[in-house]
Protein backbone atom coordinates (compact mmCIF):
# COMPACT_ATOMS: atom_id res chain seq x y z
CA UNK A 1 0.00 0.00 0.00
CA UNK A 2 2.06 3.48 -1.46
CA UNK A 3 0.60 6.42 0.34
CA UNK A 4 -0.57 9.37 -2.37
CA UNK A 5 -0.22 11.89 -1.87
CA UNK A 6 3.16 11.31 0.11
CA UNK A 7 2.56 11.88 3.88
CA UNK A 8 2.90 14.91 5.85
CA UNK A 9 5.61 15.29 8.47
CA UNK A 10 4.52 16.97 11.97
CA UNK A 11 5.35 16.36 15.59
CA UNK A 12 2.72 15.47 17.70
CA UNK A 13 1.69 17.52 20.99
CA UNK A 14 -1.16 15.02 22.01
CA UNK A 15 -3.52 12.75 21.31
CA UNK A 16 -7.44 13.76 22.65
CA UNK A 17 -10.89 13.24 22.48
CA UNK A 18 -10.36 9.84 20.53
CA UNK A 19 -10.76 11.08 16.94
CA UNK A 20 -8.59 14.07 17.31
CA UNK A 21 -4.53 14.50 17.39
CA UNK A 22 -3.08 18.31 17.76
CA UNK A 23 0.15 18.03 15.59
CA UNK A 24 2.90 20.96 14.72
CA UNK A 25 4.40 21.59 11.58
CA UNK A 26 7.19 23.89 10.84
CA UNK A 27 5.59 25.88 8.13
CA UNK A 28 1.75 25.56 8.57
CA UNK A 29 2.26 25.86 12.67
CA UNK A 30 -0.18 24.43 15.01
CA UNK A 31 -3.44 22.29 14.10
CA UNK A 32 -5.90 19.14 14.13
CA UNK A 33 -6.02 16.13 12.48
CA UNK A 34 -7.97 13.34 12.85
CA UNK A 35 -7.68 10.49 14.47
CA UNK A 36 -8.66 6.96 12.73
CA UNK A 37 -8.80 4.71 15.62
CA UNK A 38 -10.89 4.39 18.51
CA UNK A 39 -9.06 2.35 20.84
CA UNK A 40 -6.82 3.01 23.46
CA UNK A 41 -3.89 2.84 21.34
CA UNK A 42 -1.83 2.13 24.88
CA UNK A 43 1.94 2.97 24.41
CA UNK A 44 1.52 3.96 20.73
CA UNK A 45 2.23 7.55 21.20
CA UNK A 46 3.81 10.56 23.47
CA UNK A 47 4.67 13.98 22.88
CA UNK A 48 7.44 14.99 20.75
CA UNK A 49 6.62 12.12 18.29
CA UNK A 50 6.65 12.23 14.82
CA UNK A 51 2.72 12.17 13.61
CA UNK A 52 2.92 11.19 9.52
CA UNK A 53 -0.67 12.70 8.28
CA UNK A 54 -2.53 12.00 4.78
CA UNK A 55 -3.96 14.86 3.02
CA UNK A 56 -7.52 14.17 2.09
CA UNK A 57 -6.89 17.12 -0.65
CA UNK A 58 -10.32 18.37 0.67
CA UNK A 59 -10.16 21.81 2.31
CA UNK A 60 -14.03 21.90 3.07
CA UNK A 61 -13.29 18.65 5.59
CA UNK A 62 -13.38 20.27 9.33
CA UNK A 63 -10.16 18.06 9.99
CA UNK A 64 -8.33 17.57 6.54
CA UNK A 65 -5.52 15.37 7.15
CA UNK A 66 -5.77 12.00 9.15
CA UNK A 67 -3.02 10.45 11.03
CA UNK A 68 -1.66 7.48 9.59
CA UNK A 69 1.51 6.49 11.46
CA UNK A 70 3.33 7.28 13.93
CA UNK A 71 7.21 7.74 14.50
CA UNK A 72 8.27 7.07 18.37
CA UNK A 73 11.45 9.03 19.50
CA UNK A 74 12.75 5.36 19.64
CA UNK A 75 12.31 4.95 15.82
CA UNK A 76 9.67 2.88 15.87
CA UNK A 77 6.86 2.57 13.20
CA UNK A 78 3.16 1.96 14.15
CA UNK A 79 0.20 2.32 12.11
CA UNK A 80 -2.60 4.23 13.58
CA UNK A 81 -5.43 4.00 11.16
CA UNK A 82 -6.41 0.41 11.85
CA UNK A 83 -9.16 1.50 8.55
CA UNK A 84 -6.65 -0.22 6.63
CA UNK A 85 -5.99 -3.36 7.84
CA UNK A 86 -8.70 -5.14 5.34
CA UNK A 87 -6.84 -3.62 2.35
CA UNK A 88 -3.55 -4.95 3.98
CA UNK A 89 -4.41 -8.11 4.51
CA UNK A 90 -6.22 -8.48 1.03
CA UNK A 91 -3.25 -7.00 -1.18
CA UNK A 92 -0.88 -9.96 1.33
CA UNK A 93 -3.05 -12.59 -0.21
CA UNK A 94 -3.11 -11.34 -3.82
CA UNK A 95 0.78 -10.81 -3.94
CA UNK A 96 1.27 -14.58 -2.63
CA UNK A 97 3.04 -13.30 1.48
CA UNK A 98 0.20 -14.56 2.87
CA UNK A 99 0.80 -18.12 2.33
CA UNK A 100 -2.25 -19.73 4.40
CA UNK A 101 -5.09 -18.15 2.04
CA UNK A 102 -3.78 -19.18 -1.28
CA UNK A 103 -6.25 -21.04 -3.94
CA UNK A 104 -9.44 -19.36 -2.86
CA UNK A 105 -11.58 -18.13 -6.05
CA UNK A 106 -13.11 -14.97 -4.19
CA UNK A 107 -12.89 -12.34 -1.37
CA UNK A 108 -15.93 -10.83 0.06
CA UNK A 109 -15.81 -8.09 2.68
CA UNK A 110 -17.85 -7.56 6.13
CA UNK A 111 -20.00 -10.29 5.49
CA UNK A 112 -23.29 -10.51 7.81
CA UNK A 113 -22.60 -14.18 9.52
CA UNK A 114 -23.15 -15.85 13.13
CA UNK A 115 -25.89 -15.64 15.72
CA UNK A 116 -24.28 -12.18 17.48
CA UNK A 117 -25.28 -10.09 13.96
CA UNK A 118 -21.60 -9.70 13.49
CA UNK A 119 -19.67 -8.85 10.55
CA UNK A 120 -16.93 -10.88 9.27
CA UNK A 121 -13.57 -9.23 7.97
CA UNK A 122 -12.55 -11.39 4.95
CA UNK A 123 -14.78 -14.30 3.61
CA UNK A 124 -12.74 -16.82 1.28
CA UNK A 125 -14.53 -18.76 -0.60
CA UNK A 126 -13.49 -21.94 -2.85
CA UNK A 127 -16.10 -24.31 -4.34
CA UNK A 128 -14.00 -27.00 -3.53
CA UNK A 129 -13.45 -26.32 -0.09
CA UNK A 130 -14.98 -25.15 3.25
CA UNK A 131 -15.46 -21.50 3.39
CA UNK A 132 -12.95 -19.75 5.35
CA UNK A 133 -13.82 -16.58 8.15
CA UNK A 134 -11.11 -14.32 8.81
CA UNK A 135 -11.06 -12.19 12.00
CA UNK A 136 -8.43 -9.16 11.29
CA UNK A 137 -7.11 -7.71 14.87
CA UNK A 138 -3.83 -5.00 14.55
CA UNK A 139 -1.98 -5.36 17.10
CA UNK A 140 -0.28 -2.15 18.30
CA UNK A 141 0.34 -2.40 21.80
CA UNK A 142 4.19 -2.99 22.74
CA UNK A 143 4.75 -4.00 26.21
CA UNK A 144 7.87 -3.70 28.18
CA UNK A 145 9.15 -4.53 31.71
CA UNK A 146 10.41 -7.44 33.97
CA UNK A 147 6.95 -9.47 33.44
CA UNK A 148 7.39 -9.44 29.26
CA UNK A 149 9.78 -10.70 26.87
CA UNK A 150 11.48 -8.11 24.33
CA UNK A 151 9.16 -7.18 21.83
CA UNK A 152 6.19 -8.62 23.35
CA UNK A 153 3.08 -7.80 21.46
CA UNK A 154 -0.85 -8.09 22.55
CA UNK A 155 -4.19 -8.00 21.98
CA UNK A 156 -6.52 -5.82 22.87
CA UNK A 157 -5.19 -3.17 24.29
CA UNK A 158 -8.73 -2.60 26.05
CA UNK A 159 -11.32 -4.56 27.25
CA UNK A 160 -13.43 -5.67 23.87
CA UNK A 161 -16.41 -6.84 24.93
CA UNK A 162 -16.79 -6.85 20.66
CA UNK A 163 -13.55 -9.11 20.22
CA UNK A 164 -14.87 -11.37 22.79
CA UNK A 165 -18.24 -11.59 20.69
CA UNK A 166 -16.06 -12.12 17.56
CA UNK A 167 -14.52 -15.39 18.87
CA UNK A 168 -17.74 -16.56 20.01
CA UNK A 169 -18.75 -16.49 16.17
CA UNK A 170 -15.42 -18.07 14.86
CA UNK A 171 -16.20 -21.07 17.45
CA UNK A 172 -19.65 -21.18 16.27
CA UNK A 173 -18.22 -21.18 12.85
CA UNK A 174 -15.38 -23.90 13.11
CA UNK A 175 -18.34 -25.76 14.71
CA UNK A 176 -20.36 -25.69 11.88
CA UNK A 177 -17.62 -27.34 9.61
CA UNK A 178 -15.70 -24.01 7.75
CA UNK A 179 -12.59 -22.47 8.40
CA UNK A 180 -12.42 -20.38 11.01
CA UNK A 181 -9.12 -17.53 11.62
CA UNK A 182 -7.82 -15.70 14.01
CA UNK A 183 -5.72 -13.25 12.05
CA UNK A 184 -3.04 -10.71 13.83
CA UNK A 185 -1.95 -8.21 11.72
CA UNK A 186 0.81 -6.60 13.74
CA UNK A 187 1.58 -3.19 12.82
CA UNK A 188 4.18 -2.75 15.51
CA UNK A 189 7.93 -2.82 14.21
CA UNK A 190 9.16 -3.20 17.61
CA UNK A 191 6.85 -6.47 17.83
CA UNK A 192 8.07 -9.60 17.53
CA UNK A 193 5.57 -11.87 19.44
CA UNK A 194 1.83 -11.95 19.77
CA UNK A 195 -0.40 -13.16 22.72
CA UNK A 196 -3.98 -12.51 23.92
CA UNK A 197 -4.07 -9.66 26.48
CA UNK A 198 -4.46 -11.71 29.58
CA UNK A 199 -3.55 -8.79 31.90
CA UNK A 200 -5.70 -6.39 30.36
CA UNK A 201 -8.76 -9.15 29.42
CA UNK A 202 -8.66 -11.87 30.60
CA UNK A 203 -12.41 -12.55 29.56
CA UNK A 204 -10.92 -12.51 26.31
CA UNK A 205 -7.92 -13.99 27.00
CA UNK A 206 -10.24 -17.23 28.15
CA UNK A 207 -12.63 -17.34 25.05
CA UNK A 208 -8.91 -17.06 22.79
CA UNK A 209 -8.14 -20.60 24.22
CA UNK A 210 -11.01 -21.96 24.08
CA UNK A 211 -10.76 -20.80 20.48
CA UNK A 212 -7.75 -22.10 19.98
CA UNK A 213 -9.05 -25.46 21.38
CA UNK A 214 -12.02 -25.36 19.52
CA UNK A 215 -9.88 -25.45 16.04
CA UNK A 216 -9.75 -21.69 15.21
CA UNK A 217 -6.45 -20.95 13.67
CA UNK A 218 -4.16 -17.98 14.89
CA UNK A 219 -2.02 -16.87 12.50
CA UNK A 220 -0.04 -13.58 12.96
CA UNK A 221 1.94 -11.57 10.04
CA UNK A 222 4.20 -8.69 10.84
CA UNK A 223 4.13 -5.47 8.68
CA UNK A 224 7.17 -3.51 7.00
CA UNK A 225 5.92 0.50 7.51
CA UNK A 226 7.41 3.41 6.28
CA UNK A 227 6.16 7.14 5.50
CA UNK A 228 6.12 5.82 1.41
CA UNK A 229 3.90 2.36 1.85
CA UNK A 230 2.53 -0.35 4.50
CA UNK A 231 2.96 -3.76 3.41
CA UNK A 232 3.06 -7.37 4.56
CA UNK A 233 6.13 -8.90 5.11
CA UNK A 234 6.48 -12.37 7.34
CA UNK A 235 5.17 -14.68 9.53
CA UNK A 236 5.46 -14.00 12.92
Amino acid sequence: MHFFPPLLKTTLIKRHKRFLADVTHPEMGDFTAHCPNTGSMKNCWAEGDTAWLLDSENPKRKYRYTWVINETQDGHMICVNTHLANQLVIEGIENGVIKEFQNYDNIQQEVKYGDENSRIDLLLTNKNKPDCYVEIKTVTLLESGDDFNAGAGFFPDAVTTRGQKHLRELIEMKQQGHRAVLFFLVQHSAIKTVDAARHIDKKYADLYDQARQAGVEVIAYQTTISAKEIKISQLI
